[in-house]
């Protein structure tokens, strides 16, 4: 049975390495396609229906007020189902010490009973924050592993380490 990586990445201006740098490819998803390389899983990116904003300190302004809301924001295309999998990859950024409210939106969806769930996160120093927490709620039933935690500027020098983890 094929693994799944179900993951929230931003690429545009992004706090990189302690400053602001315009990134092609958001960290998160570098991650991703490792896993997907190293591991041959299927991948799902979660997309907002309305895009964030370009500019980096606009978009932290909106996924705060997102998260103190609770808001489920609306996604393009949603995941229905992930029968088909027995482990899955949960990957995001640290946003404000948890995950990108639209990763609620999508896992709220998803039955983990009887799963396997292995998160990733990318950050700046804050490692996974909170989000292990919210993961037990949003992904009840599933049975957490150790997750990976990497920061930003490092995405790029950790292809051994993300093997490693997978084989954990």
């Amino acid at each position: 049975m094929t693994d799944l990586v179900i993951y929230f990445s931003r690429s545009g201006e992004n706090y990189f390495g302690g400053q602001l740098k315009n990134i092609e490819k958001g960290n998160t998803e570098v991650i991703a396609e490792y896993i997907q390389e190293l591991d041959g899983a299927d991948l799902f990116k979660v997309e907002p229906a309305n895009e964030y904003p370009a500019d980096y300190m606009q978009c932290i302004d909106v996924a705060k007020k997102e998260q103190q809301n609770d808001a489920r924001p609306e996604i393009k295309n949603a995941l229905d189902d992930i029968d088909g999998y027995d482990t899955i990859y949960i990957g995001f950024p640290n946003w404000w010490g948890t995950l990108p409210m639209p990763m609620f939106t999508q896992l709220e969806k998803l039955d983990f009973t009887g799963k396997t769930v292995k998160p990733f996160v990318t950050h700046e120093g804050s490692g996974f924050g909170s989000s292990q927490r919210d993961l037990k709620k949003l992904c009840n039933g599933g049975d957490i592993k150790n997750g990976l935690s990497i920061p930003g500027a490092n995405v790029y020098d950790v292809k051994d380490t993300v093997e490693a983890w997978i084989k954990e």
